[in-house]
């Protein structure tokens, strides 16, 4: 499926462009927005490198990943890159990640986020299972996946190793009955 756009009340999810470099790397590039991601942060030709992938992987059939640009919808402003990829060892099945730029954080866009990727993977691509995974010191994804309505499931340890040292990740999951479930409950 190509050109990916879903919006919510606030927001754009749409396809990652080379144009996007710029405000990519305002967010993978910056410190504190990458201090709980399993990466370092990324010079701007590294960035360049990850949108030229996404854009050659969001054309690929059939397509496995899903790189998106998160916009505010009134300014078009590019807030975030989110990714939902597919899962080549579970049928229907796929993890998804995400960044915002630290000056939206605490705005709820986190969830809304979350919110139009789940929809994405199972009213769009007909998906059994989404799961994420944050750094154990990540409170605020932790709040922000639970709001979404995933479950925790537990901790895979020493996961990643990021800036010299192995940290775990804390997993959660949601099924596509749970998403339409919720979906029915008025969600």
């Amino acid at each position: 499926m190509y050109p990916v756009e879903h919006s919510s009340a606030r927001l754009v999810l749409r396809e990652i462009g080379i144009d996007d470099v710029d405000a990519v790397h305002a967010i993978y590039g910056d410190p504190e927005a990458t201090a709980h991601l399993s990466f370092e942060p990324r010079t701007r030709d590294q960035v360049g490198q990850i949108i030229a992938r996404s854009m050659v992987s969001a054309t690929t059939e059939p397509r496995d990943e899903y790189c998106l640009a998160i916009t505010e919808r009134e300014s078009s402003r590019l807030i975030g890159y989110a990714r939902l990829a597919l899962d080549p060892h579970q049928p229907k099945a796929a993890t998804m990640g995400g960044a915002l730029h630290p000056s939206v954080w605490r705005l709820g866009y986190g969830t809304e986020t979350v919110g139009i990727l789940l929809g994405l993977a199972f009213d769009d691509l007909g998906l059994h299972r989404v799961w994420a995974a944050r750094a154990p010191l990540n409170t605020a994804s932790h709040k922000t996946l639970l709001r979404a309505g995933l479950q925790e499931e537990g901790r895979i340890r020493q996961h990643v190793l990021v800036h010299g040292a192995w940290r775990d990740s804390i997993t959660y999951s949601i099924l596509e009955d749970e998403w339409k479930g919720a979906a029915d409950g008025g969600r």
